[in-house]
């Protein structure tokens, strides 16, 4: 029951008010005739709050519940922003007589709940921002209920709408029961302009000031308000026009650093000017300024980790649950008891929810408490899907890439023998032992596990069918049906070339496999399989060699007659034995593709960004809730920046010194800021990146500037005409752009591991898998570079990135579907993409010979509007590159500096260096010298660049040709075009761009 105020004992018998004596400021002041209104000792009259309850909470909440709203949700205040925990820590040095109730405490937990007056789905702009402050561990009886806690009820605005209960009872009357706010608010201007000031801009939750509005008893003495205002300093920030901008905001700042509020008392010290029941007038802080007694600091924290939402949702407030010390005053004050208590007992009930009072802040959700154990109950093959790559060195070779930013690697030795002939890029697998969590417990090597291995490669790609387009896209119902490759062939099994399966056995002396099958009656290489000293599996492909049996020219990008090639792929298992147990082990796939010219380069779109997003939308992995700004977001704008190694247009706007080069250390810290005042800048950039969805997307000049699955020259109006990036990459910069993204990046300076044994053993599977999958492009499946369309079928895997095998992976059990293949048959049960994969049935898709294709992808096919964008894979086959003779007039001080800037700006196209010995430069005339000479080509690689001047980068990329790379010319006579191609030419710009007309090849011109 509220008490009535207390007699005024700071005013002499004339009535004036009292000096008061050091140490006895802020006594309370006695009440005046205005205290109370409405208002007895009871309370407000019962009529008023049983009106007020019933119209809230019978009227308003039960009939949203009743009506289906679920979960139930609070009468007011019904939009959550977020909650936060922290600690609210007494003040020393505050004045003895505030020293009561909570206040004679040091500290306490507290959980605050940041919400809107508003529906959950309303907008954030123009709302009253509302907290809900609860603290535990306060000891002794409550006003209302039982536990350790105590709440706090505070809004952004210092009055309330009605001066008291009986006029707030009239207000809800007429808009709840009559459905006429308007003619109330006519007649009672003072309510219709604070109502109008309550529907307030703030830009951040943790910059606004909140007040309790009602007076609360400090004591028996003191009578008081409370408010939190956030320190000095604190960045106010800006609204953005998100609908969540606020809970966006919240979570951001909090993610990424504290945030600390004042909380301030005012004493009551004038009764006429300070009344305890008109809640619409503010109290004067010229005659009682706010005292500090206290602080609310928030650290650091995820708001979003599991089940602090849920907890805040859940928290009910009160203002009466507080020690008696503390008592609120006034009508409103009065009602409020009765109708929150009812409010959170509907909420709690439709919900089925116990009603109680938590003891402490939920702790932290503990992950799977099987996470620790060392119990290996499973083991699985990584990398998942494994690349090999060929060369035409007899012996050398290298492994393929184990993390996801290896170090370069110096000296051509590194990718080339002695001779100057290409090295074999080898995929090696690894064995893993899993706990019941899933938790990677070590890996299992020859010194602790029994192992044997087993493969099987297989090519299809005589015996399989044409690639037109890519066959899931909607422009393939127009293309022409994909026939049988060599269709005049009837006996298909000449066409097959199947290496067998092979194993390497534990215990066996056998050290090295190799996979060899025949193309009619020609023996063709396929690759072999060897174990190192730890008992790992080595996987080597081809040499890269084609041939036609018949001896005649490829004419084509795609699909050659008569032509094969050593590319090929296949399943690759094993059979472990774990502490006497045989274990159950997660099967991966191997697959064999051309070199990689440009072992640096990643696309904008990798095959790891493709297969993750194909997982996320199948719900096989669970999305992040933000992305990182380190992994996700700065890689788009490193790989669009590093492609200037590798094609002239990206290198003068995303290289060095370019208009978009977002790598710099100055725009990384804008990037990496998520703070609202970048907003805009991060819109329009992410603005630039093609979106389907969005109009205008056929437009070439959105980023990444690439071509796409369905491209025609003319262009045909598709939007496939060009590339884009996956779905999670553009919903991650979607993110990004409201600033809902974690903020860790630590400057270029932060170490990276440089090979896979320095990466924590739970953390190598998945180390393992991004590193193999995001050096493999996922730009034009046109048809592709190492895999094409088919990948990004769900239906193909039967984990993330782990590739489905069919019950038998003969090459034979799932290589004929009639004599075209279409969409009918993609979708069948058994058919070649949902019924699991077979020896060969990855790289079947793909071009015959691959060096035409390789050949055949180029950059600016239509010159008229760019010379070379879009392109197709600068990342693996390169259009243009630094070579060696104009590095070297970069690094030479004697020159001038506006020729060394002109030589570094100059980028030779990369195919002049395939020998023609003096045929014309034709097109066919190229991809045929491809065929024999594609060790020839350049490998873009590190060299030192030019430190301190602003002009030149401190490292560079350089193309290394195989005579560049060996200091050897080939023993048959240079013809005048290998001349050209091998030093720089007196007229550089009659290149093969020049010689050739690119719009006319087949590659892009079949479907006019």
């Amino acid at each position: 029951m509220a008490k009535k105020p207390a007699k005024d004992k700071d005013k002499d018998k004339t009535g004036k008010k009292k000096k008061r004596a050091k140490g006895q400021d802020h006594q309370p002041e006695k009440a005046g005739a205005n205290d109370v209104v409405c208002w007895n000792s009871d309370g407000p009259t019962p009529v008023v709050t049983k009106r007020l309850e019933e119209m809230f909470v019978e009227m308003g909440q039960k009939f949203r519940i009743e009506n289906g709203q679920h979960p139930a949700q609070r009468a007011v205040f019904r939009k959550q922003h977020g909650v936060a925990y922290g600690t609210f820590n007494i003040r020393e040095d505050i004045d003895p007589c505030f020293q009561v109730g909570i206040f004679a405490g040091k500290n306490y937990d507290c959980v605050a709940r940041f919400s809107s007056d508003t529906t959950p789905t309303s907008p954030d702009l123009h709302t009253t921002l509302g907290v809900g402050l609860k603290l535990f561990g306060v000891p002794g009886p409550k006003l209302l209920g039982e536990g350790n806690t105590s709440d706090f009820i505070f809004q952004n605005i210092d009055r309330f709408f009605a001066k008291d209960a009986q006029q707030m009872c009239q207000f809800t009357t007429a808009g709840v029961v009559e459905g006429d706010y308007d003619s109330y608010l006519a007649k009672h201007p003072e309510v219709a302009a604070i109502i109008k000031a309550m529907s307030k801009v703030e830009a951040s939750c943790l910059s606004a000031r909140y007040w309790a509005i009602l007076p609360f008893r400090l004591g028996e003495q003191e009578i008081v308000k409370y408010r939190i205002v956030p320190v000095p300093g604190t960045n106010r920030g800006a609204p953005f026009t998100d609908n969540d901008y606020l809970r966006l905001d919240l979570e951001s700042r909090l993610r990424n650093g504290p945030a600390t509020f004042r909380f301030e008392i005012q004493p009551r010290t004038n009764p006429a000017t300070m009344p305890l029941d008109d809640a619409q007038v503010v109290w004067p802080t010229d005659e009682s300024p706010f005292v500090c007694i206290a602080e609310i600091n928030f650290p650091q924290q995820d708001i979003c980790a599991i089940g602090q939402e849920s907890f805040g949702t859940n928290l009910a407030f009160n203002i009466w649950r507080t020690p008696p010390a503390h008592e609120p005053l006034g009508s409103i004050a009065e009602a409020r008891r009765v109708v929150y208590a009812a409010s959170a007992e509907a909420r709690h009930q439709a919900n089925g929810q116990q009603l109680t009072e938590p003891e402490a802040p939920n702790p932290p959700f503990v992950g799977n408490t099987d996470e620790n154990s060392d119990c290996i109950v499973t083991a699985g093959i990584y990398p998942p899907i494994g690349v090999m790559r060929v060369g035409n060195s007899e012996d050398g070779w290298f492994l393929g890439p184990q993390v996801p930013n290896p170090p370069p690697q110096p000296g051509a030795e590194a990718y080339r023998d002695a001779s100057g002939a290409l090295k074999r890029q080898a995929a090696e697998f690894r064995i893993y032992g899993f706990n019941a969590a899933g938790k990677a417990v070590k890996e299992l090597t020859r010194e602790n596990a029994e192992i044997t291995w087993h493969s099987h490669l297989a090519n299809q790609k005589a015996s399989w069918y044409e690639f037109q387009i890519a066959l899931d896209i909607p422009e393939a119902d127009d293309a022409p049906p994909s026939l049988l490759r060599n269709n005049n062939v009837a006996d298909r099994n000449n066409l097959l070339i199947d290496g067998g399966k092979q194993t390497l056995a534990h215990g066996s002396k056998d050290k090295r496999k190799e996979f060899k099958g025949t193309f009619f009656e020609e023996g063709v290489y396929l690759g072999e399989m060897r174990t190192d000293d730890a008992g790992r599996l080595i996987m080597l492909g081809g040499h890269g060699t084609s041939r036609n049996i018949h001896g005649q020219l490829a004419i084509t990008f795609a699909n050659n007659q008569g032509w094969y090639d050593d590319i090929s792929d296949g399943p690759v298992t094993a059979e472990v034995t774990y502490q006497g147990v045989r274990l159950s082990v997660e099967p991966a796939w191997v697959i064999c593709a051309p070199p990689d010219y440009a072992p640096m380069q990643k696309s904008v779109r990798t095959m790891y960004d493709l297969m993750r997003d194909v997982a996320v939308q199948a719900g096989t992995l669970i999305r992040p809730k933000r992305p990182s700004f380190k992994n996700d977001i700065l890689p788009i704008f490193q790989r669009m920046t590093n492609l200037q190694w590798v094609n002239a247009g990206f290198a003068a706007a995303f290289g060095w010194g370019g208009q978009f080069d977002y790598t710099t250390e100055e725009w990384i810290a804008k990037l990496n800021d998520p703070s609202s005042a970048n907003l805009e800048m991060r819109r329009t950039i992410s603005n630039n990146f093609r979106r389907f969805d969005v109009p205008g997307a056929q437009a070439a000049q959105l980023w990444p500037w690439l071509y796409g699955d369905a491209i025609t020259i003319p262009p045909s109006g598709s939007v496939r005409q060009h590339c884009t990036l996956s779905d999670l990459q553009l919903s991650f910069l979607d993110q990004w752009v409201e600033g809902d993204f974690d903020a860790d990046y630590l400057g270029n300076d932060t170490p990276e591991p440089s090979c896979i044994d320095q990466v924590p053993v739970a953390e190598q599977p998945d180390t393992l898998t991004r590193a193999a999958m995001e050096f493999c492009l996922a730009d034009a499946f046109h048809p592709g570079c190492e895999m094409t369309w088919p990948v990004r079928t769900t239906g193909m895997y039967k984990a993330p990135f782990r590739f489905k095998h069919a019950p038998d992976t003969d090459p034979k059990a799932g290589w004929y579907y009639g004599p075209l293949m279409n969409s009918d048959v993609l979708t069948l049960a058994k058919g070649p993409l949902m019924g699991g994969q077979v020896a060969g049935g990855i790289t079947r898709w793909m071009a015959i010979p691959w060096q035409t294709d390789t050949a055949s992808c180029r950059d600016g096919y239509t010159s008229d509007y760019d010379p070379f964008l879009p392109t197709f894979w600068p990342a693996r086959v390169p259009n243009n590159i630094l070579n060696e003779a104009r590095y070297a007039e970069v690094m030479d001080p004697n020159l001038s500096e506006e020729t060394r800037r002109q030589a570094f700006a100059y980028r030779t196209d990369w195919l002049d260096a395939l020998p023609l010995h003096g045929q014309p430069a034709t097109y066919t005339a190229q991809i045929n010298s491809m065929i024999h000479h594609f060790d020839r080509l350049a490998v873009v690689q590190a060299r030192p660049g030019v430190e301190g001047d602003a002009n030149f980068p401190p490292d560079m990329q350089v193309g290394v040709t195989h005579e560049e790379s060996a200091g050897l010319r080939t023993s048959q006579a240079p013809s005048d075009a290998e001349k050209a191609a091998h030093s720089v030419p007196k007229k550089e710009q009659d290149t093969g761009r020049a010689r050739i007309n690119l719009g006319m090849i087949e590659k892009v011109s079949r479907f006019r």
